[in-house]
């Protein structure tokens, strides 16, 4: 029994049952992970999204034939968007 208590407290199992019982605190952990995923995902897409950008715009000055043409019409539909 006392290796199971050593063990416990080790594992801080009485921390863990407190955390487990508290609504609030579980709610409001799970919100604010929630809220950094959510911009952790925005600032993915953001930085990812501009690299793209930044590569078929690289690619249009290279003058490719046939891929040029369409990379820039991609390039001008998404600049006329975000403006």
């Amino acid at each position: 029994m006392e290796r199971f208590i050593a063990a416990a407290e080790r594992m801080r199992l009485a921390d863990y049952v407190r955390y487990e019982s508290d609504v609030r605190r579980r709610l409001r952990d799970a919100f604010f992970q929630g809220v950094a995923r959510g911009l952790g995902a925005m600032l993915g897409f953001s930085v990812l999204g501009a690299l793209v950008v930044f590569l078929l715009q690289d690619l249009a000055r290279r003058n490719l034939p046939l891929i040029s043409d369409f990379v820039a019409q991609v390039v001008t539909l998404v600049q006329l968007r975000l403006q």
